[in-house]
């Protein structure tokens, strides 16, 4: 079960900073782009830092609040939630 849990979160992580790099490719050429919704819930889903990641990576929406603060947010969150599913449990 744990490295279902593990192979999941590496694919989600790396699927966040694939949209990443998708969408600051289509900001530059004009095209349909990947909308913040889906990014965010990317986010929720455990790709947080991966979107995070391309966030920097990338120089990609660094200027919207909800990259710089909410996905910050969502991965402090998820980091108290596995420390609490690691150590909190009795």
């Amino acid at each position: 079960m744990t490295d279902l849990i593990a192979g999941y979160i590496v694919a989600i992580n790396i699927l966040g900073i694939f949209l990443m790099l998708l969408d600051k490719l289509k900001a530059r050429s004009g095209n349909w782009r990947i909308s913040e919704k889906t990014l965010i819930f990317i986010a929720i889903l455990g790709g947080a830092p991966g979107v995070y990641l391309g966030l920097k990576i990338f120089n990609h929406k660094t200027r919207h609040f909800k990259f710089n603060t909410i996905v910050p947010a969502i991965i402090l969150i998820q980091l108290l939630i596995c420390i609490y599913y690691l150590y909190g449990r009795n």
